[in-house]
């Protein structure tokens, strides 16, 4: 059984399409986005992370990461 954090990650990408540290810290006061996707992984569901770049609330360049479920085709 997932705990409630993973749960609501999941739940949070499903409706959203994707979510980033700022999205989970915000949502849910999750400060370990990435050790949760972590969790979310090792239960089987495939999460793809795309790496993003935008400006930081001080106007300098970061990069973070973006997260989604990734859909499986069985064909």
């Amino acid at each position: 059984m997932f705990d409630s954090q993973c749960t609501q990650i999941i739940e949070f990408m499903q409706k959203h399409g994707s979510i980033t540290q700022d999205d989970a810290d915000r949502e849910f006061g999750c400060k370990r986005l990435a050790a949760r996707i972590a969790d979310i992984k090792k239960r089987g569901i495939p999460v793809k992370t795309t790496m993003e770049t935008g400006l930081n609330r001080y106007q300098k360049l970061v990069r973070y990461a973006r997260y989604t479920i990734e859909e499986v085709n069985y064909e």
